[in-house]
């Protein structure tokens, strides 16, 4: 059974950090190896692994999703954020992480980031082990 944590988002598009989330749901568990996916339930929001130090990395991400695929450019979509389901396809849904030790094994500056298309909303992101 997945175990489900939530993400609160507080833009349109936003990437939010849930690395230590993540840990903490394989440390509740009890998990010391592995494989760790970190799945999204949604069209409009996805995951990724990138640089967590500087901010930056995630702003020049948003607005290059944005200079390449605009919120405004006459989708079909009747609801609007068809936009927001390009920005997901180029992303994708989940990512998949080695748990060693009790550990994400993640890069120096590695993060996992949930990946908001469509927001603020309230999300939910399913973790397996």
């Amino acid at each position: 059974m997945p175990i489900t944590i939530s993400v609160k988002t507080h833009t349109r598009i936003d990437m939010v950090d849930i690395t230590s989330s993540v840990q903490n749901e394989i440390s509740k568990a009890g998990v010391t190896d592995g494989i760790c996916v970190v799945y999204v339930p949604h069209t409009t929001a996805g995951m990724t692994i990138n640089e967590g130090a500087d901010p930056a990395v995630c702003q020049d991400m948003i607005k290059k999703f944005t200079d390449l695929v605009p919120p405004d450019a006459g989708y079909r979509h009747m609801e609007g954020n068809s936009d927001s389901h390009i920005k997901t396809s180029m992303i994708g849904s989940s990512v998949t992480v080695i748990v060693e030790g009790g550990r994400l094994v993640l890069g120096t500056w590695q993060k996992i980031f949930f990946c908001e298309f469509d927001g603020p909303r309230s999300r939910k992101v399913y973790v397996t082990v």
